[in-house]
């Protein structure tokens, strides 16, 4: 069980995170749900389409994306939070900025997705205090290398064993965050609120992310459950020629097939719907398998 502000979410069987981009210049889809109104109803698609949990972002992580400020992260990210803790599943929000956790949670977010791994200290405000302090929250600590605006320039170098890296960096990461106390219980379990994400793209080259995604059972040796986020990336472009990140619907829901025969419990996705059909297939196999 994934426990969450508001959920326990059984991660026996896999679920689905949809995408709720309320960007103007995310790689994949910018500026479609910029609106409130757009995005409330792509979350409500997305549900209907068998979404378990949504995802909301407010600023761009693709490589290169310029920082936006906290005002403009809150402006964006905030009226359709409010409305989206109304649609009776899990909320997460995708943000590294401790400010934007804090106001995510007091508004009733069940899950903060951190792509710093909870390593952020913005105006003297932690990121990992700000979560431990709210005691309930489950968690997503994500692995990068360097930050947006560098890491494919100096991606990790080829020679180094991306999987160690990735295991040794997430435990580095976990270990910090654990360091925190916990002022709202003596009894906070981190373990049971946190999964990892090896961060494919972030920081790696092609061949290192298919190199986690090959080795991704090495990665729940650290004893989390794990999150993939293949949805779209450049890494499906460069093997299959498909340059446009819409048009990699099935690169993207082939890996997360692969993804989920290498033990992902929980698949960040753009194309719920697809995603979800394929995944009613590998679980008739499953079923049959057992």
């Amino acid at each position: 069980m994934w426990h969450t502000t508001r959920f326990e979410i059984d991660l026996t069987q896999p679920k689905i995170m949809g995408i709720v981009n309320l960007t103007p210049d995310s790689f994949s889809d910018g500026g479609q749900f910029a609106s409130t109104s757009a995005a409330c109803k792509h979350a409500e698609q997305l549900i209907r389409d068998g979404a378990d949990i949504l995802d909301l972002g407010a600023e761009s992580s693709r490589p290169g994306a310029p920082p936006v400020s906290l005002q403009d992260e809150l402006a964006r990210l905030m009226p359709v939070l409010k409305e989206a803790v109304k649609l009776g599943v899990p909320i997460s929000v995708d943000t590294y900025k401790p400010q934007v956790m804090q106001a995510a949670l007091d508004a009733g977010a069940d899950i903060i997705n951190d792509i710093w791994g909870f390593r952020r200290v913005d105006a003297n405000l932690s990121a990992a205090q700000v979560v431990m302090d709210h005691g309930r929250c489950g968690l997503v600590m994500m692995h990068m290398h360097r930050d947006p605006q560098t890491m494919q320039l100096d991606p990790l170098p080829e020679s180094e064993d991306v999987v160690q890296r990735v295991k040794n960096d997430l435990l580095s990461f976990h270990e910090r965050l654990a360091q925190v106390p916990c002022r709202q219980s003596a009894h906070f379990d981190l373990k049971a609120r946190l999964l990892i994400d090896p961060g494919i793209g972030f920081g790696k080259t092609v061949a290192q992310n298919f190199a986690l995604l090959a080795r991704q059972r090495e990665l729940l040796d650290l004893g989390f459950p794990l999150l993939a986020g293949w949805s779209r990336k450049s890494s499906l472009g460069a093997v299959t020629g498909l340059q446009e990140a819409k048009d990699r619907m099935v690169p993207s829901v082939a890996a997360a097939l692969l993804a989920l025969e290498r033990g992902a419990s929980v698949l960040r996705v753009h194309d719920v719907r697809e995603t979800v059909q394929a995944m009613k297939v590998w679980r008739a196999a499953q079923s049959a398998v057992n």
